[in-house]
């Protein structure tokens, strides 16, 4: 798994590898926002950005009229959404595997873009079950996530199989490639998808 701390200390300033991909394929992930706007009514509800890092999709959230939160468990992430300014998102120094223990109350919008990738068998569990937690009645996951390839040890990567297996209450709706651009190798061989989930209804 990155370590993300490290990695937000040793590039300070600069963007990381994963900023330059939101600056390079920002336009489509924004595209695949807007159109989970289509069918729902204002106000929008409740947004969690998990792995939210400094921001960057968090505010893009709120700009299209959720009520947002995010989430990460690198001190210099949040210390960098902060500094941003954007009062309207709210941020959290969590742990996205612990969900339970952070009373952020409940969504109805899930925003994973690289964090579920990077966990262990018990840990994607754990990110599940705790997400399941806090859903309301039909709330969506909307995650983007590179594929398993031989480099997953150092670049990180799930199957379909495993984000199915840690969200067994969830329904999964769609999964389609997202852009590579912005990505260096190898992790533009990785065939990214995006996934979209919703929560099942409870049986009575």
């Amino acid at each position: 798994m990155v370590n993300y701390s490290w990695t937000y200390r040793a590039y300070g300033t600069r963007e990381t590898p994963w900023e330059r991909y939101a600056k390079e394929s920002g336009e489509h992930i924004i595209d695949v926002f807007e159109q989970e706007l289509e069918g729902r009514v204002d106000p929008l509800g409740r947004a969690l950005d998990l792995g939210c890092g400094r921001g960057t999709y968090s505010s893009e959230l709120a700009r299209l009229g959720w009520d947002v939160t995010g989430i990460d468990a690198a001190p210099e992430a949040i210390a960098g959404a902060q500094a941003r300014g954007d009062a309207s998102v709210h941020y959290v120094l969590g742990d996205a595997t612990q969900l339970s223990l952070t009373e952020l109350g409940t969504f109805d919008l899930f925003v994973d873009i690289g964090c579920f990738q990077g966990l262990d068998h018990q840990q994607r569990r754990d990110m599940g079950a705790g997400i399941s937690e806090l859903a309301n009645p039909g709330a969506m996951v909307l995650m983007l996530a590179f594929g398993w390839t031989r480099f997953r040890s150092m670049i990180e990567g799930v199957s379909q199989a495993e984000i199915t297996e840690g969200f067994p209450r969830w329904e999964m709706l769609k999964v389609w490639p997202a852009p590579t651009a912005g990505l260096g190798w190898p992790m533009d061989r990785t065939s990214p998808q995006w996934y979209r989930m919703r929560l099942r209804s409870a049986v009575v």
